[in-house]
């Protein structure tokens, strides 16, 4: 499991979004970037900056998924039938600690990546601690008993800012079953993300 090398809200300072969209984000109070610089006019950014901030933004999203991971799913996405950025947002999603979070079992991506590799996680009934699992359509996920009494995960299923998305479907509290990839706009991310610009990103 690769561990965060920097404070998740950095993230939100560094491109001026609430890119978890939760209410104690840093920019909700400053939308300017961090440091003493952060306040200055930005220059034009180039058409290679703008690529990068996308796959910052998009891997940050992911819980820093590390490089080596994330060029290792572009070019599985690249080589797939269809369009290249769908398949790489239909790759990230069916990740496992992804289809915990977005269950609602955990309130960051980061508490979901810690609920997987602490083995409170099944998947079909088996257990599993690996977070970069890919889950099949069709797999049940369920919450281990001991998790199932959390503090954490019973802050995650009274959060008000999400809601669990329809590919998602939940079966009680503890349950829920992977139904189907989802498309770009069926996703609910908080803010833009833009695939196609980390697809040219990867492709210069």
């Amino acid at each position: 499991m690769s561990k965060r090398s920097s404070a998740k809200y950095k993230l939100d300072r560094r491109m001026g979004e609430n890119v978890f969209g939760r209410p104690k984000s840093p920019v909700n109070k400053r939308e300017y970037g961090p440091g003493q610089h952060g306040q200055r006019r930005k220059g034009k950014m180039s058409d290679f900056g703008i690529q990068l901030r996308a796959k910052q933004k998009l891997k940050g999203y992911y819980g820093d998924v590390t490089e080596k991971q994330f060029k290792r799913t572009f070019f599985e996405a690249s080589k797939m039938k269809g369009d290249a950025s769908q398949n790489l947002i239909g790759l990230l999603e069916r990740r496992l600690d992804m289809i915990v979070y977005r269950a609602k079992f955990a309130p960051t991506i980061w508490a979901a990546r810690q609920l997987v590799s602490h083995g409170h996680i099944r998947v079909n009934g088996v257990k599993c601690n690996i977070a970069s699992r890919r889950v099949n359509v069709g797999d049940v996920i369920e919450l281990g008993s001991k998790a199932q009494e959390m503090a954490l995960v019973m802050e995650a299923q009274s959060l008000a800012e999400r809601d669990i998305p329809e590919y998602v479907t939940p079966d009680g509290t503890s349950k829920v079953t992977y139904t189907r990839v989802p498309t770009l706009d069926e996703v609910p991310y908080p803010v833009r993300m833009e695939p196609n610009l980390v697809i040219e990103f990867y492709s210069r």
